[in-house]
């Protein structure tokens, strides 16, 4: 089972980006998105691919034609927070008012359920599991947070990994899809998203993807823009943002051509939960 999705957001919203703190300043830095998603829109239509966009808030009201155009073409909309914001650095009551801020503007503009949503930076960890209560309580079925390896804004240890699980608190449950990593050199990375995604020759990310039971991508629309500007971002946040994004819309369509793939409303008809893993905190 291979998922697509893509985390729609700007280019600055990277948590290296210590002016990334609020809508004023947002609203100072270039837009890049619309330069972006019209080349990962045509790239999914010519390979008649499905996928799921994860948008933030703010993105869906400062583009709600861009989401308009995401949502009419069929793609499954879900969200990703409502100002990019890391999920251990909100209280609960901070964490569950972004969501519900996120699904209202989703919801107001094209006018269906919002049931799919992921944390940005994985930030959901051990230490504020409470983050899944409040994902059940607003009515979200299928979530994507969970990194089963440690990093720097996020990770929990001891999840399970590699294959779609439940998430099960009084008697309510959550499907989670959680990101899948491989061993390279003896060290477990996850491969289909971000960085390492640009970074790995396809070759290699062809054999790791072919010996995948279970893939889930993450995809931004940064990771193709070879454009993005210097202003704000220290050189190595620049560096990591630029390295690979000559190549990587190639780089995806050679794997889009030799793998199938389906969104998350798709991917959760393949999964037998009634054999699912639970894991209840």
């Amino acid at each position: 089972m291979n998922i697509l999705t893509f985390d729609i957001e700007e280019w600055f919203h990277v948590f290296e980006n210590h002016n990334n703190t609020n809508e004023t300043e947002w609203a100072t830095f270039e837009k890049r998105l619309p330069y972006m998603i019209d080349s990962i829109l045509s790239l999914l239509a010519k390979n008649k691919i499905k996928a799921t966009f994860f948008c933030v808030g703010w993105i869906v009201r400062e583009y709600p034609e861009i989401i308009k155009k995401i949502d009419d073409l069929g793609f499954e909309i879900g969200s990703h927070s409502d100002l990019h914001k890391l999920a251990y650095t909100l209280t609960p009551k901070e964490f569950d008012s972004d969501l519900k801020s996120s699904i209202d503007s989703i919801e107001q503009l094209i006018s269906k359920k919002v049931i799919s949503y992921r944390a940005p930076g994985f930030s959901i960890t051990q230490d504020n599991l409470w983050a899944f209560d409040s994902l059940i309580k607003n009515g979200i079925l299928y979530d994507s947070s969970v990194f089963p390896i440690e990093r720097r804004f996020g990770g929990i240890k001891g999840m399970p990994s590699n294959k779609p699980f439940i998430i099960e608190k009084n008697g309510s449950i959550l499907r989670e899809f959680p990101m899948n990593s491989a061993n390279i050199f003896g060290k477990q990375i996850v491969f289909s998203g971000g960085g390492f995604f640009r970074i790995l020759p396809y070759q290699i990310i062809k054999s790791l993807v072919a010996n995948s039971e279970y893939l889930m991508t993450y995809l931004h629309p940064r990771d193709f823009d070879n454009q993005q500007p210097f202003k704000s971002l220290t050189l190595s946040r620049h560096i990591k943002s630029r390295i690979g994004t000559k190549k990587s819309l190639a780089k995806l369509e050679k794997l889009l051509k030799n793998f199938e793939f389906v969104d998350v409303e798709q991917a959760s008809k393949q999964v037998d939960w009634d054999k699912a893993e639970v894991f209840r905190f």
